[in-house]
């Protein structure tokens, strides 16, 4: 019978454990204090359960964790082949939230252990985001040796010796498509018979689980095979629009392509995206868009490809070229792309470099994460971390439906304004306490220019103004 590998084991980096006599917290770190604020309570007791409804970790953390995740998993080598797209589960993040509580470096609870994968980091000193936690489980893959997990086995509890490679093999299990966490500030933390004054805890739960004692955390093969599965995944619910680069050599693969135009969504994504004709069998970006259902595909030989036939209703998509186009540091969504319904695909867009000193009031940027149209492009891009503001680069926008509120933040030297789009009949609306005079006047002048340009219902003073919003990526 399957045994579950003892390994979703403990993460200590060792140079934090070597270190620790000597990495003292100090009191006036303004990353550490960013930390501590952002998830100490009001009392700021960690020991006891959190208020009702207060989650253990920030939107922005999350994200970042997730996105991480996928973008690691997307890169193994040698690459796979079943790999599932990640995504966030509250039901996961509430049990890590839970075992997170208890600061016991350990695994748990036992009782659910059976059940989920789980990956612990700790630290203590200088403020690191719990990103940096995720990248070290991944950077075990130098004591990992395809598809040999048994090889990489350390000693544990009370130290770890030798490789340690089961955060990697957990974080890149293929089947492993879920994922929670939370992050505890812990007291006086035992680790391994150290005590840690004030300890970082950061716990990840997955599932379904995997490390299975004997069997690989993937299958290697060519991604095409199975893009389609993520694919669906992705397109459960919305968005409508996906951007993906397909590898090279995808005419080679064997997965099935069924239909002509409009594809059945088991189809394989890249060699329909050959079938098509929109890329070559050099690889390449490609648009995708869900079509709802069809009552029958067509079967054809094109580009190499033969498709199947089908005459049986199913779920379709279609395929489409990207286009390319290089933007200015002014330039906004709204001017650009902005949403429509139904839903298009923007082409994908490049930023030219220094954008970071162009003049905030021209080239504004509302929100974080997800901006205002009215933002520039290039400039939100670089407080996303999308790009450096040294290197510029190439980004995709997708347009969506308005917001309304917008967050203020400071990310890599721009700070974000924030936003509030006030109901009908609200009477102060966060725009007028936000921006200051010059600003508030430039915001006036551009809603009557949207008015007029886009029909929208525009009163004076500080009434409501339809803003609608895009995300990068």
């Amino acid at each position: 019978s399957e045994r579950w590998m003892r390994g979703a084991a403990l993460l200590l980096l060792l140079p934090l454990l070597q270190a620790a006599a000597s990495a003292v917290m100090l009191p006036n770190s303004t990353g550490w204090e960013r930390i501590l604020d952002k998830y100490l309570d009001e009392e700021g007791d960690w020991w006891e359960a959190k208020q009702r409804g207060k989650r253990a970790i920030s939107d922005s953390d999350a994200q970042l964790i997730l996105d991480l995740h996928n973008k690691l998993r997307g890169q193994v080598y040698p690459p796979a082949s079943n790999m599932e797209y990640m995504v966030w589960d509250t039901e996961l993040e509430r049990t890590a939230e839970e075992w997170a509580e208890t600061c016991l470096w350990e695994h748990g609870p036992a009782g659910l252990l059976p059940q989920i994968g789980q990956n612990l980091g700790a630290h203590w000193g200088r403020y690191r985001p719990p990103t940096f936690h995720v990248q070290a489980w991944y950077d075990e893959v130098k004591d990992f040796s395809f598809s040999y997990p048994q090889e990489c086995n350390p000693y544990c509890p009370f130290k770890c010796s030798g490789p340690v490679c089961t955060h990697y093999t957990q974080l890149v299990w293929a089947t492993s498509s879920r994922i929670g966490c939370a992050v505890n500030v812990c007291y006086n933390m035992n680790v391994w018979g150290q005590i840690w004054a004030k300890a970082v805890y950061l716990v990840c739960n997955y599932s379904p689980k995997g490390n299975w004692w004997g069997h690989s955390p993937y299958k290697h093969g060519t991604p095409c095979l199975r893009l389609s599965s993520q694919l669906r995944r992705r397109l459960q619910g919305q968005p409508l629009l996906q951007r993906y680069e397909c590898p090279a050599g995808c005419l080679d693969a064997t997965g099935k392509v069924v239909g002509t135009v409009y594809y059945e969504m088991q189809s394989s994504v890249c060699r329909a995206g050959l079938h098509a004709g929109v890329i070559d069998n050099d690889g390449g970006w490609m648009d995708v868009t869900r079509q709802g259902r069809k009552d029958f595909f067509i079967k054809s030989y094109k580009n190499g490809v033969q498709s199947l036939g089908k005459y049986q209703s199913a779920n379709s998509f279609t395929v489409s070229r990207v286009t390319v186009k290089a933007i200015t540091c002014e330039t906004t969504a709204a001017q650009l792309c902005s949403y429509q319904k139904p839903a298009k695909h923007c082409p994908r867009l490049y930023c030219q470099r220094n954008c970071l000193e162009e003049n905030p009031h021209l080239s504004r940027v509302i929100g974080t994460r997800i901006y205002s149209d009215k933002s520039s492009i290039c400039r939100a891009a670089i407080h996303a971390g999308v790009i450096r503001n040294e290197a510029g680069g190439y980004i995709d926008v997708m347009p969506m439906d308005m917001k309304k509120h917008y967050t203020a933040s400071y990310q890599n030297g721009i700070f974000s304004e924030s936003l509030h789009i006030p109901s009908r009949g609200e009477s102060v609306p966060g725009v007028c306490r936000d921006l200051s005079a010059p600003e508030w006047r430039l915001l006036q002048t551009e809603q009557a220019t949207l008015g007029l340009l886009n029909g929208w219902q525009s009163s004076p003073g500080c009434q409501t103004q339809r803003v609608k919003c895009f995300w990068l990526c």
